[in-house]
């Protein structure tokens, strides 16, 4: 009886034995529910025609949270991939600013309008530009990571990508340069599982992306992808690798795609409704507030109050969205050709 006592109690302190309150841990669950809440209206806006294509975040709300809260939000850089919304929400991204990405609107911070949907960059939050083909973002933040350590500034730079991503040569070029020359940067692989419609044994001969490591004299480590305090255990201890001048680190959280590829992709094709509804048992966004309900952090009165408070920004703006004008076609070189005054 004394140990299940004891085994409960490690239980009920895993956020407390991390150094994180109460209200840190409801923060990450709001930012996951608000990633989720917005990723479901979203593919209704575009099952009715009103945007274009949706890169669904769902099953990966939990790593990437986790990660963003373990990284300085205040300072680090980062490079998010298209189906990082828990993170760039937890990074200072607001549900307005998405709605406007995802309408191509011209207020749209990411690029005015400019890119696909999921396509994350912004200036005021040290966010860099994404682009469509994959992998891309990791050379880009090894030169963050480079241009810090030239200029003596403690940052780290942090990129998020899938397994698939980690078959490029984008993704061995930049690990190989961080590796030989110790930059402060983090690798964060989000295996999903899937590259596409390829799944994860057609794609690697080793069991883990983190094995890769050992190739490129850099640590690496594999954690459970839907618990957001993994994710952040496993990113602060990167972070603070960095800090220390011990070079970069390949993570890998080991998750699952809920949704498929995209809205133009039907999943069906090459797994099973079985296995997606075996997958969903450990959705990091029921099994986290499981966790705090347990705990009782997580009360049905500030449950409610989140959906509430999601639900009505959620509303606000796409409504705002929906409504705010397209950039003037006059604009169309902007940031690609010289203007001259």
């Amino acid at each position: 009886m004394i140990k299940e006592n004891k085994e409960e109690t490690l239980v009920k302190n895993r956020h407390q034995e991390l150094e994180l309150s109460d209200e840190v841990v409801l923060s990450m669950y709001e930012n996951m529910l608000k990633a989720r809440r917005v990723d479901e209206r979203l593919w209704l806006l575009n099952r009715a025609g009103k945007i274009p294509f949706v890169v669904s975040c769902q099953g990966q709300e939990a790593a990437q949270v986790g990660a963003a809260f373990g990284l300085n939000r205040e300072k680090d850089y980062v490079a998010p991939y298209y189906r990082d919304f828990g993170f760039v929400f937890a990074w200072g991204m607001t549900i307005k600013e998405m709605m406007l990405n995802n309408f191509a609107k011209a207020e749209d911070p990411s690029s005015a309008g400019r890119q696909m949907p999921g396509h994350f960059g912004y200036r005021k939050l040290r966010m860099l530009s994404h682009s469509s083909p994959v992998t891309t973002q990791n050379p880009h933040a090894v030169g963050i990571a480079l241009a810090a350590k030239i200029k003596g500034d403690d940052i780290v730079s942090f990129v998020d990508f899938g397994e698939g991503s980690s078959n490029q040569g984008d993704f061995h070029e930049a690990a190989n340069f961080a590796a030989v020359h110790k930059l402060p940067v983090i690798f964060m692989c989000e295996n999903n599982h899937y590259a596409i419609s390829v799944p994860l044994k057609h794609q690697l001969a080793c069991a883990h992306v983190s094995d890769r490591a050992i190739g490129y004299g850099m640590y690496g480590e594999s954690f459970d992808g839907n618990d957001p305090l993994a994710a952040y255990a496993a990113v602060k201890k990167a972070a603070d690798r960095a800090h220390r001048g011990e070079g970069p680190t390949l993570l890998e959280a080991n998750c699952y795609r809920l949704m498929p590829h995209t809205s133009d992709d039907n999943d069906m094709t090459y797994r099973t409704k079985e296995e997606v509804d075996e997958a969903k048992k450990y959705d990091g966004v029921i099994t986290f507030a499981d966790y705090l309900r347990s705990i009782g952090v997580l009360t049905k009165e500030r449950e409610n109050e989140m959906e509430e408070q999601i639900r009505k920004e959620i509303d606000e703006a796409t409504d705002y969205a929906e409504n705010a004008p397209f950039a003037d076609p006059e604009s169309v070189l902007r940031y690609v050709y010289e203007e001259k005054n």
